[in-house]
C-alpha cells in the first residue's frame, strides 16, 4: 500500500511537470520527465489490482514517447536498421498465436455456425468501409490515409480474446473468430485493399497475399503443431510465448513510431482522432450488428471486441513488406495503444454488467 502511494505521488508530480514543460514547449527538458512519468505510472499500475490490466498499454505509451523524443535510438545501429526486426518479430507473435490455438477452435465453427458467420461478416464489412470513409474524408497524404484502410482490412487480434475474457463475453466464440479471421486474412485483406486503397497507393493483391501468407499461415501452422505435439512438455516455452509476444508488439510499435516520427508530429492529433473514431465505431456497429442478427448478449459483446480490435501488428508487417513503414505503418502504430485503452475500459465496464451466459470460461484451449 505504501509503495502504491509513493509511486502514485511520484507519477502525479511527474505528470504535472510534464504537462507544464510541454505547454512551455521545453522539448529538451520535457523528454526525460515525460518518459519518467510513464515508467513510474506503469509501476504504479502494476501494484494495483483494479488497474494492473492497463499496465501493458502504458508500456507501449512509454516506448512511443521515447521514440518520439529520441528517434535515432530506435531506427538503427550503425548500418543495421531495426525495421528489419519487424517481420521476424511478427512471425514469432503469429507462432505464439498458433501455440494458443488447438483443433478445438476450428471444431467450434460447426458448433456455433451462426455466431462465426455473423462475426466474420461484421469483421470484414464494418471496419473496411469505416476505414475507407475516414481515409477519404481525412485529407491526409495518400500513403498515410491508406494505412487507416489497412487497419480496417486486417483481422482481429489476440487482444480481443483477453477483453472477451475480462468482460464475461463468449470466449469460445472470440477464440474461434480470431483464429478463422486470421487464417482468412491472406485472401480477404488483399481483396479489400485492392478495392478500397488502390486509389491511394498501388496495391499488388498477389504480392500482398504471398506476404500475409508468409507472415501468418506458416507461423500459425507451426504453432498449432507445437501445441498439438509438445504442449505441456516444454512449460518454459508455454509461459514465455505470451510475454515474448507482448515485447514483440512493443518493439514493432516503437520502431514504426521512430521511423515515421516527423510525419506523426505533423498529423499526429488528426490521426489519433481518426483511429479513435475507427475503433469506437467498430465496437458500436459490431455490437449493434450482432444484436440485429439476433445474437445473445455475451456473443454480441464478443463480436464488438472482434470488430473493434484489429490486428495492428499484422497491418504493420504488411506496411513493412510494401516498403511504407514510415507512412502506411503509422495508423496501425497509433491504433494499437488506443484500442487497448478503450478495450480495457469497455471490458471493465461490461464486467460489472455480467450477461447470463456463458457461465464458465477459461483462456486455455
Amino acid at each position: 500500500m505504501l509503495t502504491t502511494k509513493i509511486l502514485g505521488t511520484v507519477s502525479l508530480l511527474a505528470g504535472i511537470t510534464s504537462l507544464i514543460l510541454v505547454f512551455m514547449q521545453q522539448w529538451a527538458m520535457s523528454g526525460p520527465v515525460v518518459i519518467t512519468f510513464f515508467i513510474v505510472f506503469v509501476l504504479f499500475l502494476k501494484t494495483t489490482e483494479k488497474f494492473s490490466g492497463f499496465a501493458f498499454t502504458f508500456v507501449i505509451l512509454t516506448a512511443v514517447s521515447a521514440s518520439l523524443y529520441y528517434p535515432g535510438l530506435f531506427t538503427g545501429f550503425g548500418d543495421f536498421q531495426y525495421k528489419a526486426l519487424i517481420l521476424p518479430l511478427l512471425m514469432v507473435i503469429m507462432f505464439g498465436m498458433g501455440t494458443s490455438m488447438s483443433v478445438k477452435d476450428f471444431v467450434r465453427v460447426g458448433k456455433m455456425p451462426k455466431g462465426v458467420l455473423v462475426g466474420l461478416v461484421c469483421q470484414f464489412s464494418i471496419m473496411p468501409v469505416i476505414g475507407f470513409g475516414l481515409a477519404t474524408a481525412s485529407g491526409l497524404p495518400p500513403e498515410i490515409a491508406a494505412g487507416i484502410i489497412l487497419v480496417g482490412c486486417s483481422p482481429s487480434g489476440l487482444a480481443s480474446n483477453v477483453m472477451a475474457y475480462i468482460s464475461g463475453s463468449n470466449l469460445a466464440l472470440s477464440l474461434t473468430l480470431t483464429a478463422v479471421s486470421t487464417l482468412l486474412a491472406p485472401f480477404i485483406t488483399p481483396f479489400y485493399m485492392s478495392i478500397f486503397a488502390d486509389q491511394f497507393v498501388p496495391i499488388d493483391a498477389t504480392a500482398m497475399f504471398l506476404s500475409i501468407s508468409k507472415i501468418v499461415i506458416l507461423p500459425i501452422i507451426a504453432g498449432l503443431l507445437f501445441n498439438h505435439f509438445l504442449h505441456g512438455r516444454l512449460p518454459i516455452v508455454d509461459r514465455a510465448m505470451p510475454k515474448l509476444s507482448m515485447v514483440g508488439i512493443a518493439i514493432i510499435i516503437t520502431v514504426i513510431t521512430a521511423a515515421g516520427r516527423d510525419s506523426l508530429l505533423d498529423i499526429g492529433v488528426l490521426l489519433v482522432v481518426l483511429a479513435l473514431i475507427h475503433n469506437l465505431l467498430g465496437y458500436v456497429f459490431g455490437y449493434g450488428g450482432a444484436k440485429l442478427f439476433g445474437m445473445d448478449e455475451a456473443s454480441s459483446r464478443t463480436i464488438a471486441f472482434e470488430v473493434g480490435m484489429q490486428n495492428s501488428g499484422l497491418a504493420s508487417g504488411i506496411a513493412v513488406e510494401m516498403g511504407r513503414i514510415a507512412t502506411m505503418g503509422l495508423a496501425p502504430a497509433v491504433f494499437s495503444p488506443l484500442m487497448n485503452i478503450t478495450g480495457s475500459s469497455l471490458a471493465a465496464w461490461w464486467r460489472g454488467k455480467q450477461p447470463d451466459s456463458p457461465k464458465k470460461q477459461t483462456l486455455t484451449t
